[in-house]
C-alpha cells in the first residue's frame, strides 16, 4: 500500500554530527522554512531514550510546516514504538535487517510510510515487492556516510533502479551536491536524498530553496 499523497523530491535525512555546533534541530527547523516536508530520523547511535526526545522535538518542528517524519528503525523494533509513541509517520528501513514493510504497518498503521535503503537492483526490486512506500538507492558518488556500502552505484545504475521500481519512488543518495542534481533527475529518480548538502550549509533555508528550484520542483 502506498501513501496517497505525492512524496517530496526532496528527502532530507539527518546526521547531527554534520551540523555547524552540532545544533541539528534547529538546522532542520530552518530547512523545513526552505521547503523540506520530508524528513528521516536517522541518528542510528542514539539510545532510545535519547531517541524518543529529539523524536519529539522533531515531531514538533515538522508538524508545524505539515511536513512528514520518519524514523530510522535499523533492526530495532523499540525505534517502530519510539515512532508510534511521537506520531511520526513511518519508518525507514535497511533492506538487510530483520524488520520488513508489513512489520512496520502492522505495528504503526496501513497507511504508514515505509521507506527502505537499498544497494543493488535486486534490493530494489525486493523492496517494491514488499510494498515499500518509496526506496533511497546508492551511494550514487563517494560520500563518508556511506562508505561501508561499496563503491559508489554511479547514475547509470540509478537510471535502472528508477525503471526497476516504477511506479515506486526512487531516491537517489550519496555523496550528491547541488550541482549532480541535473544528472540524479535526468536518471529517471523521483528526487534527492541529502544530509550534508542541506544540514551542513551555511544556510539550511537558503541551501534547501537552491535545491528545489535545480529540481524544478517547489516542494
Amino acid at each position: 500500500m502506498r501513501d496517497p499523497e505525492p512524496l517530496p523530491r526532496l528527502y532530507l535525512i539527518t546526521d547531527r554530527h554534520a551540523t555547524p555546533g552540532a545544533r541539528l534541530v534547529e538546522a532542520v527547523e530552518r530547512a523545513l522554512e526552505g521547503g523540506v516536508r520530508l524528513v528521516q530520523l536517522r541518528e542510528k547511535d542514539l539510545a532510545v531514550g535519547e531517541l524518543r526526545a529529539l523524536a519529539s522535538r522533531l515531531r514538533d518542528a515538522t508538524r508545524a510546516h505539515d511536513a512528514r517524519l520518519l524514523l530510522n528503525a535499523g533492526d530495532d523494533p523499540r525505534r517502530i514504538e519510539v515512532a508510534a509513541a511521537v506520531g511520526a509517520d513511518g519508518i525507514h528501513l535497511t533492506s538487510t535487517g530483520g524488520l520488513s514493510v508489513a512489520d512496520v504497518r502492522a505495528s504503526l498503521r496501513a497507511t504508514a510510510l515505509v521507506g527502505v535503503s537499498t544497494h543493488s537492483l535486486g534490493e530494489v526490486e525486493r523492496a517494491a515487492r514488499a510494498g515499500a512506500s518509496f526506496v533511497t538507492f546508492g551511494p550514487v558518488y563517494e560520500t563518508p556516510s556511506k562508505r561501508d556500502m561499496g563503491e559508489p552505484t554511479g547514475v547509470a545504475q540509478l537510471a535502472d533502479a528508477a525503471a526497476l521500481a516504477a511506479p515506486m519512488p526512487v531516491y537517489g543518495l550519496g555523496g550528491i551536491g547541488l550541482e549532480a542534481i541535473d544528472a540524479v533527475r535526468a536518471s529517471g529518480a523521483h528526487g534527492v536524498g541529502l544530509i550534508r548538502a542541506v544540514l551542513a550549509a551555511a544556510d539550511p533555508t537558503e541551501a534547501s530553496r537552491a535545491i528545489f528550484t535545480r529540481l524544478g520542483a517547489s516542494r
